[in-house]
């Protein structure tokens, strides 16, 4: 559903990376407890608590290798949505909402606890 959305949209993607800078680009990615875990569970090496205090003090991402993500294909709906492309602005977060509640959704089925929150926080719940 998402990728479908996103597709149908095409929005611009210059790969320059200011989207994992959280401070920088002036916004922070919140995320569900889920997401965070099932990126967790599928990195090649795990995440260290010393690379993650070092991201959130540059004000960015773990995972943010020179202006690329280094888990692209695992990252939380939050990514997948947000884009610098100003043209998407107006429809990235109606996308958003519909995603964590599909998520939500997921965890009730299946009895897990709802978290939603600041990915750093969350990604340190599982380090």
């Amino acid at each position: 559903m998402i990728a479908d959305q996103i597709e149908a949209r095409r929005p611009a993607c210059w790969a320059s990376g200011r989207c994992c800078n959280f401070k920088e680009a002036d916004h922070r990615l919140y995320t569900t407890g889920l997401e965070a875990a099932y990126c967790v569970a599928r990195l090649e090496r795990p995440l260290s608590v010393k690379e993650l205090d070092e991201a959130q003090a540059r004000g960015g991402c773990p995972f943010q290798i020179a202006n690329i993500c280094g888990v692209h294909t695992i990252k939380p709906s939050g990514c997948r949505v947000y884009f610098c492309d100003k043209a998407a602005q107006e429809w990235q977060n109606d996308l958003s909402e519909r995603a964590v509640e599909l998520i939500r959704r997921i965890h009730d089925r299946e009895g897990v606890e709802y978290r939603y929150a600041e990915w750093g926080s969350l990604l340190r719940m599982f380090v």
